[in-house]
């Protein structure tokens, strides 16, 4: 047992927690899942079966329009009830088995999808124009949407790009590429691989999006902390800490550790009195604003914190919530845009002359924005501000900077009887 406090690693989402003080860029949340319904995305596989069933209704209705034109209906029949059964057959089987998809059962789906692929490529051969009838093998590319919530990205990308491949084949080898032609086979191969390619981004947006507002769920439960307080992730190693001191206690009580103690349990002891003077000290140094900022997995890579007074907890709960919502709005910026937007929030020193009268204080908040221009800044933020205190804003080296009073009640006229 380590004689030294360790605060939490992981943020609320799983990802890594950026050390006090180090740089914001140096932080990487790395919450992976490979069972996405678990964060809600399986609510979209109803959707996208939907889609692949309409499709596959719309293929098999193509198909019977043109199916005078086919030198033989037994490869392509055989294609659409493979389609069909695989389609029936693994939305029950996912259905019944919580949402999942082994590597065995993934395994089938594919052979089985490239064995449509494969027979409804050997009906349309002989009519030398795979974009006008191929109906079995596009509907395919619709019913990979089933996977998009159950399996990685990179593996439905992969059997996408396989089909998209296998298109590319037999277009090349079955086809006369003219001007007349090109058009219908380029749609085709869009339809196959279209939806695999959307399915995966749609999924990936939507992950995202539930993933940031989960967050912001979790960290808003800070807005009502004590002033001083320990994180959100620190109730795991307090419950720990907590049943080995009940342990040690127990035995104590039963005889079973004798006294004097032994030196291994004397020195288990001190371990456990240790740490947790330690948690009663980080407890006394972090605010609602430091645990705040660093567990979520959104503010932690962009905003840092000074408040070395810890007059953040001097808020209330308005000023709080308000404070939490401009800073989830200014650091909120589309991923993957340069320069990367960071926020810089210093709360303090107190100036005794800008101090209101009576029993109440002004605790100044300085916001510093780089990678954002004024007039991009979200009307939200000002309206946020405006419910915290006075505030005004500048522009200059490229960053805005917003300086912002907020009035809250003086600790020690609080603490005075009436």
């Amino acid at each position: 047992m380590s004689s030294r406090y360790t605060p939490p690693e992981e943020t609320t989402l799983g990802g890594l927690v950026r050390p006090a003080g180090a740089r914001s860029s140096t932080r990487r949340g790395t919450p992976t899942s490979t069972h996405a319904s678990a964060l809600g995305s399986g609510f979209l596989g109803l959707g996208v079966a939907i889609i692949a069933a309409l499709q596959s209704m719309l293929g098999i209705a193509l198909f019977l329009v043109r199916a005078p034109e086919y030198p033989s209906l037994l490869p392509v029949v055989a294609a659409w009830l493979l389609l069909m059964v695989t389609f029936l057959g693994l939305t029950i089987t996912i259905s019944a088995s919580g949402e999942r998809l082994p590597d065995w059962l993934y395994g089938v789906f594919l052979s089985s999808l490239a064995a449509v692929v494969w027979l409804d490529f050997v009906a349309i051969a002989p009519l030398g124009d795979v974009g006008r009838y191929a109906t079995a093998s596009v509907s395919a590319g619709f019913v990979l949407l089933i996977i998009v919530t159950l399996r990685s990205r990179w593996e439905v990308l992969v059997a996408t790009g396989l089909l998209g491949i296998a298109f590319v084949v037999a277009i090349i080898a079955t086809t006369p590429l003219t001007p007349v032609t090109i058009p219908s086979q380029l749609v085709t191969v869009a339809l196959a691989i279209g939806p695999g390619i959307t399915g995966v981004l749609l999924v990936s947006g939507f992950e995202r999006m539930l993933k940031r507002e989960l967050d912001r769920v979790l960290v808003q439960s800070t807005v009502t902390a004590p002033r001083l307080a320990v994180g959100m992730l620190a109730s795991e190693e307090l419950a720990r800490l907590d049943l080995d001191a009940e342990e040690l206690l127990d035995a104590v009580a039963n005889g079973d550790a004798p006294l004097p103690l032994p030196a291994p349990l004397a020195s288990r002891a001190s371990t456990l009195a240790t740490e947790l003077r330690l948690h009663l000290i980080e407890g006394r140094r972090e605010t609602w604003l430091f645990h705040a900022v660093t567990e979520s997995e959104h503010l932690g890579r962009r905003v840092t914190v000074s408040d070395s007074a810890t007059l953040a907890g001097l808020l209330d709960d308005v000023q709080r919530d308000s404070l939490l919502a401009a800073l989830w709005l200014l650091a909120a910026d589309p991923q993957g845009v340069a320069p990367a937007r960071s926020v810089s929030v210093t709360l303090g020193p107190l100036d005794p002359q800008r101090s209101s009268t009576g029993r109440q204080l002004t605790v100044p908040v300085a916001i510093e924005v780089t990678g954002l221009r004024r007039n991009r800044v979200d009307p939200g933020v000002w309206e946020a501000l405006d419910r915290a205190g006075r505030y005004s804003d500048s522009t200059a080296g490229g960053a805005v900077r917003i300086e912002l009073d907020c009035t809250v009640d003086n600790p020690v006229d609080a603490a005075r009887p009436s």
